[in-house]
């Protein structure tokens, strides 16, 4: 049997990453029947339909989004021996390298982290915003310095450090009859169309339990795993929700309003560290430099 060749593995990324044959072929610096051939030929050796076509374009299947995870994974390696090669012809101290779940990465730990780095001139960074599974994974094969992921942490081998919690806050579609009060709580939702996070995970268990308590219904129209998915929902006019407080920050003046929410529920989350091996200083400083903002973040009245 024919191997996979590396140009194959980088067409179908970069259709992946641009969506369309035209702009992965900009991308490769090769023509679109190049792109086109690649793409053929690996989904051949894989024996594997990646992609159905749709008027004239390619769409991916859900086999190709799996098969992407796995690919990115192998050239974030690839692009880090790249990187270090650039370090070392350039001199430079160090790249630091991150991985953060959504929640922190769409807005918060950018700015954080900007600051951060300058102080530190002779510093990079290298930062990736991906669910918290895909944080544990790339720190624990030690492709980052440092992870940001939710708890509980699904590997019991990583060192890890928990970090203040905030509490997540009630979002509300500007103009909501709700957000004319100071503070929500659970009753306040009865019969209101609300976007939940999905089953299964930590925060949906805590949020359903708080409702549950007080007995409180509320029509359940909508799951999703991502908070910005969820504010985005909330500012079409849709419903509402309970979102953590960086996601719901990044959507003021979006068309959403955030409320403080009683019973309090903490929004947990932890800076982790490839195994065997001590964090480097640099690592431990950012961890610091995370942990005072998050002490000085306002929190609503407590229960």
């Amino acid at each position: 049997m024919a191997r996979i060749n590396s140009r194959q593995v980088e067409a179908f990324r970069a259709m992946m990453l641009t969506g369309s044959v035209t702009e992965a072929a900009k991308l490769m610096a090769v023509t679109q029947p190049a792109v086109s051939r690649l793409l053929r030929d690996f989904q051949a050796l894989l024996k594997m339909e990646l992609f159905d076509k749709r008027g004239t374009g390619l769409v991916p299947r859900a086999a190709a989004t799996a098969l992407y995870m796995e690919v990115e994974r192998s050239f974030v390696g690839l692009e880090r021996i790249t990187a270090a090669a650039e370090e070392i012809r350039s001199r430079r101290t160090g790249t630091l390298r991150i991985a953060a779940l959504p929640a922190l990465s769409n807005g918060y730990l950018p700015r954080l982290s900007g600051r951060f780095l300058m102080e530190r001139p002779n510093l990079n960074l290298s930062f990736f915003g991906v669910i918290s599974p895909i944080v544990v994974d790339w720190v624990l094969n030690n492709q980052c310095d440092i992870g940001f992921a939710e708890v509980p942490i699904a590997h019991a081998g990583l060192s890890s450090v928990r970090l203040p919690a905030p509490a997540r806050v009630a979002v509300l579609p500007t103009g909501h009859r709700l957000a004319a009060k100071a503070t929500l709580q659970p009753r306040d939702f009865e019969g209101e169309t609300f976007v939940s996070l999905t089953s299964g995970s930590t925060g949906r268990h805590l949020i359903d339990q708080a409702f549950n308590r007080d007995d409180v219904r509320r029509v359940l129209r909508v799951e999703t795993s991502l908070s910005e998915i969820m504010c985005g929902l909330v500012s079409s006019g849709l419903g509402v929700a309970i979102c953590d407080p960086f996601t719901a920050q990044e959507f003021e003046n979006r068309g959403v309003v955030a409320r403080p929410f009683l019973p309090r529920i903490d929004f947990e989350f932890a800076a982790v560290f490839p195994p065997q091996r001590s964090p480097s200083p640099v690592a431990l400083d950012l961890v610091e430099a995370v942990r005072q903002a998050l002490s000085t973040m306002s929190n609503p009245p407590q229960a």
